[in-house]
C-alpha cells in the first residue's frame, strides 16, 4: 500500500498567511496617521471609505460643482536601488509622490491613497518601513492613506525583488480645472527645483553606474558627498501643499494657465503636453540650478546633453505657465510655501516645441 501523502499547505507554497497577520498590525499606526475628519471607520470593512463632503461646522469644505482626478504610478526601477539598499521607507514617498504631483496640474485636491506592493517573500519589517514612507508621502501631500493591498507571489517576483504601484483620487472644481486652454504668448514660465532624479530615467543610471563602471551603492562619491546608495535614494519632492494654496490664493483670476509635472521625457517633453500646437517655450537653463548628481551622471556616461534633457528633470520637477504680470507675486509665494521657485522661459509663437539654451 503506497504510503500517505503529507498534507500541504499555503505556507509550503511560499505564502504565510501568519506574516500577512502580522504585517496588518504592524502598519496600523502608519496609516491613522494620515486620516482626517472625511475618513470613516468601519470594523472589519473590505474598503476605505472617505466622505466627498461633511456637515461638520468646524471642517466645512463641501463643493458645488466637483470633478474627480484620479491617477495611478509606480517607481519604475528606482525599486531596484532600494532593495540593493535594503532601505524601503523613501520610495514609499517616491510612489505618493508620481501620482499626487500628476493630479494637481489639473489643479486637483489629493483626497486618499491607495498603495500595491507585490513582493518574494512577506517580511512584515520590510512592509512596515515602505508603508511608512507611504504615510510620509500621504502627510506631505494632506492626503489620506485609505488602504492598500500586499500580494506574496514566490513564482513571480525572485528572492529580495519586489515592484510597487500606487493610486491616488483628488478633487477640483470644475470651473477651477487648470487645462492650458488660455496659455498665450507673452506668459512666463517658473520651475520649482527637483530634488534631484526623483523618480525617471532610472534604468539608464543602473546602466551607467552599475553595469559600465560596476560601483556599489555603498561607495562614497566625492562629487556627491554621500554614498552613490544614498543620492540615487533621494526622494521625490512633492509639490502638493504650495500649488494648492497657490490656487487657492487666486480664488477668481486664472493667473496659473497651465503646469506640468516633469517625469519621464524631461522638460521638452512634458511641457509640449500643456502649451498646444500653435505655441513654443523657450527655456535658458542658466536660470536655475542643476543638481550635483545629474554632472555626475552625465560625465560617468559620458552621456550627451540633449539625451540628458530628454531623460531627466535636470533641476526642475514641476512647471507652471503664469500671466507675466502675475509672475512676481506667484513667485513670492512659492517661495513663502517652501519651494525654490525660478524664472526660467517665456512662450511664444511656435509649432509646440520646447527649446532649451
Amino acid at each position: 500500500m503506497a504510503d500517505k501523502k503529507e498534507a500541504v499547505t499555503y505556507k509550503n507554497s511560499g505564502v504565510d498567511i501568519n506574516a500577512n497577520d502580522e504585517m496588518v498590525d504592524l502598519i496600523g499606526d502608519n496609516v491613522r496617521r494620515t486620516h482626517g475628519p472625511r475618513v470613516m471607520h468601519m470594523h472589519n470593512a473590505f474598503a476605505g471609505l472617505f466622505r466627498l463632503d461633511y456637515d461638520e461646522k468646524l471642517f466645512k469644505k463641501n463643493y458645488k460643482n466637483p470633478v474627480l482626478i484620479a491617477c495611478t504610478d509606480g517607481v519604475g526601477t528606482k525599486v531596484k536601488i532600494a532593495a540593493m539598499m535594503k532601505k524601503y521607507d523613501t520610495v514609499g514617498i517616491d510612489l505618493v509622490a508620481m501620482s499626487v504631483n500628476d493630479m494637481i496640474v489639473q489643479g486637483a485636491e489629493p483626497l486618499f491613497f491607495l498603495d500595491y506592493v507585490a513582493v518574494n517573500h512577506l517580511e512584515p519589517g520590510q512592509v512596515n518601513e515602505f508603508v511608512k514612507g507611504v504615510a510620509d508621502g500621504c502627510v506631505l501631500a494632506d492626503c489620506a492613506l485609505l488602504g492598500g493591498e500586499t500580494a506574496e507571489m514566490p513564482d513571480v517576483y525572485r528572492q529580495g525583488d519586489f515592484d510597487l504601484a500606487g493610486f491616488a483620487v483628488g478633487v477640483a472644481e470644475k470651473h477651477k480645472l487648470v487645462d492650458g486652454m488660455h496659455v498665450e504668448a507673452g506668459d512666463l514660465v517658473i520651475g520649482l527645483a527637483s530634488s534631484g532624479i526623483h523618480s525617471n530615467g532610472y534604468s539608464l543610471v543602473r546602466d551607467i553606474c552599475f553595469t559600465r563602471e560596476g560601483l556599489k551603492v555603498e561607495d562614497h562619491i566625492e562629487e556627491l558627498g554621500q554614498s552613490l546608495g544614498e543620492a540615487l535614494l533621494e526622494p521625490t519632492r512633492i509639490y502638493v501643499k504650495a500649488i494648492v494654496a497657490l490656487l487657492q490664493k487666486y480664488k477668481v483670476k486664472k493667473v496659473v494657465k497651465a503646469m506640468a509635472h516633469i517625469t519621464g521625457g524631461g522638460l521638452v517633453g512634458n511641457i509640449p503636453r500643456v502649451i498646444g500646437d500653435e505655441l513654443d517655450v523657450e527655456l535658458d537653463a542658466s536660470k536655475w540650478e542643476v543638481p550635483a548628481i545629474f554632472d555626475y551622471l552625465q560625465k560617468l556616461g559620458p552621456v550627451e546633453t540633449d539625451e540628458m534633457y530628454r531623460v531627466f528633470n535636470m533641476g526642475i520637477g514641476y512647471v507652471l505657465i503664469v500671466s507675466a504680470s502675475f509672475a512676481n507675486s506667484i513667485m513670492e509665494h512659492l517661495t513663502k510655501s517652501g519651494e525654490k521657485p525660478f524664472l526660467i522661459g517665456e512662450v511664444k509663437a511656435g509649432t509646440g516645441k520646447v527649446t532649451i539654451k
